[in-house]
Order: C-alpha cells, then sequence, then structure tokens
C-alpha cells in the first residue's frame, strides 16, 4: 500500500488489532472487500479540502482523536424513550452493534425481514453477498473506503415482491461512549411492486464520538422508499451518513434530511434513476454556535422519462457554516428527464456562512431541468409587519425564523416523526413561547 497521510496512521494501525473481531472473516469475498477499502483509506486517508466535493468541509478534527469501537454498551433507556415512535417498528444500534433486546419487531409480516448485518454474514452470507457494494464503491471517496473496511454490523431490511409495510421502521444510532467509533453498513432491499418507509434517528448520550455510517438502498421494478433521516447527535459528535440508491424501472424514492445535531456533519444522498423512476428529496439543515453542516446530494438520470424534484433549505446562526452541493447528471439517453433543484437559506448572524453549490450538467437537448439558490437574511418589512401587530422585534424574528425552517418539516408524512421534530426545531430557537 502507498503511504497514507500521517494523519491516517493512527486509524491504520489500530485496524491490525480490530481487524480479528469483525464480522465475516471466513469468507474471502468480504475480505476482499475490506481489503479493497482499507488500500483505498490507507493511500489517501480521510478526504480534504484540496478534493473538490470536499473544499468547504475541513475534517482534520478527525485526526486529533482517534476514536476507537466502545467496550461498553450499556443505554439509557428511559432517555431512549422520548426519541422511540410508538407507531412504528424499531431496530437499536449501539455504538454501531444491533441490540435485540432494545429493538422492537414483533408482528412484523412473512414478508419482512429486518437482521443484523453481523448475524446475516455469519449464518447466511451468500444472502447479501451480491448486494453488498453494489449501490456504492470506496472509489467515491475515502469515507466510503473507511466504512468499508472497519463496519462492524448494520441492519439488513428486505421487503418481498408485492409486499407493503404496514408502519414504518425506525433505526435508532445511538452512541453511549465517549470517543466512540461506530461505523455500520446498512443494506435496504425493496423488491418489486413492494413499498416500505424506514426513519434513520442519530442519537448520542456520550459528548464526543464518530458515526460512519452508509446505506445501500437497492429498489426493484414499480418499488416505492420513503426514507427519513433525523440527525440529533450530541454538541460535539462528528457524523457522516452516506445513502446510495440504484431505482429500476418506475420506481419512487424519497428522502426527507433534517441536519440539525453535532459538530462537524456531512450527508451524502446519491440516487441512480432507471426508465420513468421519480426520486424527490428534501432537506432542512439549521446550525448555532460553531456547527458545520454539509450536505451533498447527485442525481442520476441515466434512461429516459425521470422525475426529479429536490428542496433543501438551510438555517444559520451565531459563527455556524452550512454547505449545500446539489448536482444533477442527465445522462445522452435520457430525454425527457423533468428535474427541479431548489436551495434556499437564511443567515441570522454577519457572522454564519453557507457556500451552496447547485450544479446541472445535461447531455441531452430533450428535457426540462432547472435550479435557483437564494442566500439572504429575514426581510424587515415583515419584521416590521409583525411589530405593527403588537410582536416585539425578537420575537417577530423567531416566528418568521420559525416559519422559514418548518415549511420542511410539514412535508414529513408522519405525524409521530413530525411531532418529534417540531420539539427538536423548537429547542433550536430562543422563543421556547412559540
Amino acid at each position: 500500500m502507498i503511504a497514507a497521510e500521517q494523519s491516517a496512521y493512527s486509524y491504520l494501525n489500530a485496524y491490525q488489532d480490530l481487524a480479528a473481531s469483525l464480522p465475516g472473516q471466513d469468507l474471502p469475498w468480504l475480505q476482499q472487500l475490506r481489503a479493497e477499502g482499507l488500500a483505498a483509506f490507507a493511500e489517501r486517508g480521510f478526504p480534504n479540502i484540496r478534493e473538490e466535493e470536499w473544499r468547504y468541509t475541513n475534517l482534520s478534527a478527525l485526526n486529533k482523536t482517534v476514536f476507537a469501537p466502545a467496550a461498553e454498551q450499556g443505554v439509557d433507556t428511559e432517555w431512549l424513550q422520548q426519541y422511540r415512535l410508538e407507531d412504528a417498528y424499531s431496530v437499536v444500534l449501539v455504538n454501531g452493534r444491533f441490540d435485540s433486546a432494545l429493538s422492537a419487531l414483533a408482528g412484523l409480516s412473512d414478508g419482512v425481514s429486518v437482521r443484523s448485518l453481523a448475524e446475516v454474514l455469519a449464518q447466511n452470507p451468500e444472502s447479501i453477498a451480491g448486494q453488498l457494494g453494489q449501490a456504492v464503491a470506496c472509489s467515491e471517496h475515502n469515507l466510503i473506503a473507511f466504512n468499508q473496511a472497519w463496519f462492524a454490523d448494520g441492519v439488513v431490511i428486505e421487503v418481498a415482491t408485492k409486499q407493503p409495510l404496514d408502519k414504518p421502521i425506525q433505526i435508532l444510532h445511538v452512541a453511549t461512549e465517549a470517543n466512540a467509533l461506530a461505523v455500520t453498513r446498512n443494506v435496504f432491499i425493496i423488491n418489486d411492486q413492494a413499498e416500505a418507509e424506514i426513519i434513520e434517528t442519530y442519537l448520542g448520550s456520550a459528548d464526543s464520538y464518530f458515526t460512519a455510517s452508509v446505506n445501500e438502498c437497492l429498489l426493484g421494478r414499480n418499488a416505492g422508499l420513503t426514507l427519513y433521516k433525523a440527525q440529533l447527535e450530541a454538541a460535539k459528535a462528528q457524523h457522516f451518513g452516506g445513502t446510495y440508491v440504484k431505482q429500476a424501472p418506475d420506481s419512487r424514492f424519497a428522502h426527507h434530511n433534517f441536519a440539525l445535531g453535532s459538530l462537524l456533519a456531512r450527508t451524502d444522498i446519491h440516487s441512480d434513476l432507471d426508465k420513468a423512476s421519480e426520486c424527490s428529496l428534501n432537506g432542512l439543515f439549521v446550525a448555532g454556535g460553531r456547527q458545520h453542516l454539509d450536505n451533498h446530494t447527485r442525481i442520476n438520470h441515466l434512461q429516459p422519462r425521470g422525475i426529479s424534484r429536490e428542496f433543501y433549505k438551510g438555517v444559520l446562526d451565531n459563527r455556524a457554516r452550512g454547505v449545500f452541493q446539489g448536482r444533477v447528471i442527465v445522462a445522452e439517453g435520457a430525454q425527457n428527464t423533468d428535474s427541479e433543484m431548489n436551495n434556499r437559506n437564511l443567515l441570522l448572524s454577519a457572522d454564519a456562512e453557507v457556500d451552496t453549490k447547485p450544479q446541472l450538467e445535461i447531455y441531452n437537448d430533450d428535457v426540462k431541468c432547472s435550479h435557483g439558490v437564494t442566500v439572504g437574511q429575514l426581510e424587515e418589512k415583515s419584521v416590521f409587519y409583525l411589530q405593527s401587530r403588537g410582536v416585539d422585534a425578537e420575537t417577530a424574528r423567531n416566528i418568521l425564523t420559525f416559519a422559514f425552517a418548518n415549511e420542511m418539516v410539514d412535508k414529513v408524512g408522519h405525524a409521530e416523526l413530525r411531532g418529534l421534530l417540531l420539539q427538536e426545531l423548537l429547542a433550536r430557537f430562543p422563543a421556547m413561547s412559540l
């Protein structure tokens, strides 16, 4: 292996002791997959700002502390309960490992399977061999390579052909130990004409830790998947979450991304659309203090008659920094593509910053594509209007800010999740009376 950057040495040295405990040691195909990820990481280390798609996000903080798998798995169940959704099945991953005792899956229909990835690799590895690495390769960037080498567990969800999921599956990613490293690989297989709703919730009772989670989503013909992500990590957490989707013809994928927590977070959402498939991406990032929240999306229209809609909003206060990089690619043979992208950002402080980079790459003339971006502050005439109705200036600004952000919460179809997000959003505004 070519020598890694100095910053990656500590992780590479620690990997030698960790490797023996990772699942799938007797599976040549998996060892090859891990070796590819390890080699890529050894060559370049973590992504850095010299790379175009990381120019706004500096990961040097990952090198100041060597995060390691947690030895303890204890969870404050009373604290966790406030984030559980009652009208949903639940899977709990504690410090990156599936906890069956805390999970609640009773009542799942015969056509729906929810399993620990580590358990699948131990008991029925051939069932997953063709799926791991299918939706994303470690060449994408080196956090994917890191995940590919280091993942210790995850969730495998499969919904059978023509099977509708009767209620959502909530995956609770919980970090409980300081300086813990939680690396998970999740595989969601939604077969032909099946429908599913999955809710990811990222939490931490510890102060500082590193979460690196990758989802591979494989959608069959005329299948539908709605995926929610509530990133509510602890104040000093480092977070990477990537969702990579392969859509068959006529399939439908919708993603709702809410980035509210952590000190530094990056979310990737990439989808490859086949003929007449649809993709909808909605997102909200709200940051204060010195938070840094990066959102990177890519929609690949590979075949004709694809439809995509993307709408992201950012609210930045204090010295926070937000990033939105949205990219839509229309392939040469993807005629009759219909795509819209919109990013709107609200800066509440003179020191807040947002970097927004919408991109359209179109290699076909017969398409309808557009994008729009706004960056600004609250309109003083709107503040004045509320003041003229007897509202003080601070409350008026909070009402307008909340209304701006709440538009994205209103798009959530699950009422209980919408209430949780509303509660988290209100906690981030000074006027609690709202």
